[in-house]
C-alpha cells in the first residue's frame, strides 16, 4: 500500500537527506514527530524509515487506532517492548547506520538500543524532523487557526468573572472547562493567571492566591485542537491600574506592535526579537524583559523557529511562531501580550483576534 500523500512528502524529505547524512535509516521515537510523519496519535509507538520501507511499531492497545490514522506503513503490533520488537522483525541489521533525533530521544531508549543492536551504529542527529515540521502547510495552520478561535472565546467568556475576590485557580478552572466545551481536546498547557505581584512571574503557574481591586493579572493559556496548540497572552486590570503598571502596559504594546511588524518572510529570527528588546531598553525597561519574544507553535507548544538573541534561524513563509514582549517588575507585578502569527511573503498574520487595548474591569 502507497503512503498517504499528506504525509509522503514529509517521507521524501527525509528520505532525500541519507547520503548528506550518510545513514541508512531514520528512527523516530518522539511522539510529536511520530504523529507528525505518520499521522498516528497514540501514546506509545516508535517508527523506523529506510531507503525503501516505513515501518511503525506499537503496542495492542492500539491495534485499531493505528490502522485507523495510518496508512501505506508496514504497521507492526509489538508482544512487550517496541525496541525490542524490532529484533524479532529483523528490521534492523548488522552494518546498518541508523539515525535518530539527538534533540528527544530518551536515554533509556538510546541504552536500549545500544544493548538489543550492538552491530548497528547510532547516529544523533540535529533538527532532521523540526526543520521540514517548522514550515506548516495550509491544513495544520487551519488547526492551529481553530485553536486560536476556541482560546479567543474562552478569553471573552472570562472577562466577566476576573472580579475581585476569585482565585487563580478559578480562573484556571474556568479556562480548562470551556476549552473542551468549545471543541478543544485539552489545554495547550496549565493556564498561567499571574496577579497582582505575582505577575512579575513570567510562568507563574495560578495559585490560590484572591485577586484584589487594583491588580494586573496576566493570563497565558491555549488549547490543542487535533493535535495544534494555540497560545495567548492578555494581561488586564482589576479597577483602575497603578500609573506605573499603566506606563509599562502601553510600552510592552508598543514593542509588540513592532515586533509584529518585523515579522516577515527572510527576516532573521534574532532581529525580529531585537526590535522589541531594542524598544524596550531605551524605554528603561530592558532588565525587565526576560525572556525570548516568541518561538514556533504546532504540534509542541514551543517548537522551532525560536525568536531570541541567540537564534540562528530565519523566518520563512508558513513559520506559525509568537510573538510575546513581556516586563516583569519584582514586588510589583507584570505585564504580558501575546499573539500567535503565520509568516507570509513580506507580512505576517495575526491570528488573534482578542482586543489588546488595556482592559480596565
Amino acid at each position: 500500500m502507497k503512503l498517504h500523500l499528506y504525509y509522503k512528502d514529509r517521507v521524501d524529505s527525509i528520505r532525500k537527506r541519507f547520503d548528506e547524512l550518510k545513514i541508512d535509516a531514520f528512527l523516530i521515537t518522539f511522539l510529536p514527530h511520530l504523529r507528525y510523519i505518520t499521522g498516528f496519535s497514540g501514546s506509545n509507538g516508535i517508527a523506523l524509515v529506510t531507503r525503501s520501507n516505513c515501518y511503525l511499531i506499537t503496542d495492542g492497545r492500539y491495534t485499531a487506532q493505528v490502522r485507523a490514522e495510518v496508512i501505506g506503513w508496514k504497521i507492526v503490533i509489538a508482544k512487550n517492548d517496541i525496541i525490542e520488537e524490532f529484533g524479532r522483525q529483523k528490521i534492523l541489521h548488522s552494518g546498518m547506520r541508523v539515525g535518530f533525533d539527538g534533540n528527544s530521544i530518551i536515554f533509556s531508549q538510546f541504552k536500549s538500543l545500544k544493548k538489543n543492536y550492538p552491530a548497528v551504529k547510532f547516529l544523533p542527529l540535529i533538527d532532521c524532523i523540526e526543520s521540514i515540521a517548522c514550515v506548516k502547510d495550509e491544513i495544520e495552520i487551519s488547526k492551529i487557526i481553530k485553536a486560536v478561535e476556541i482560546t479567543d472565546v474562552v478569553f471573552k467568556e472570562i472577562l466577566s468573572l476576573l472580579k475581585p475576590g476569585i482565585t487563580e485557580l478559578d480562573i484556571a478552572a474556568e479556562i480548562s472547562y470551556r476549552h473542551k466545551k468549545h471543541g478543544a481536546q485539552n489545554d495547550g498547557f496549565e493556564p498561567i493567571i499571574a496577579s497582582g505581584f505575582r505577575g512579575a512571574l513570567p510562568h507563574g503557574r495560578a495559585s490560590s492566591k484572591k485577586i484584589k481591586n487594583g491588580e494586573m493579572v496576566t493570563l497565558d493559556f491555549g488549547c490543542i485542537v487535533e493535535g495544534y496548540h494555540s497560545d495567548m497572552t492578555r494581561t488586564v486590570s482589576i479597577g483602575k491600574p497603578k500609573s506605573e503598571m499603566k506606563k509599562v502596559y502601553q510600552i510592552v504594546y508598543d514593542a509588540q506592535l513592532k515586533a509584529l511588524e518585523a515579522a516577515k518572510n527572510g527576516v532573521k529570527a534574532a532581529d525580529v526579537d531585537a526590535v522589541a528588546r531594542k524598544y524596550i531598553h531605551a524605554k528603561g525597561f530592558g532588565k525587565y524583559f526576560r525572556h525570548s519574544l516568541g518561538h514556533g507553535i504546532g504540534l509542541q507548544i514551543h517548537e522551532q523557529p525560536r525568536l531570541s538573541v541567540l537564534s540562528k534561524a530565519t523566518l520563512r513563509t508558513g513559520n506559525v511562531v509568537t510573538i510575546e514582549p513581556g516586563i516583569y517588575l519584582p514586588e510589583m507585578g507584570g505585564v504580558r501580550i501575546e499573539d500567535d502569527i503565520v509568516v507570509r511573503n513580506g507580512y505576517c498574520d495575526i491570528l488573534n483576534k482578542s482586543p489588546k487595548d488595556l482592559l480596565v474591569l
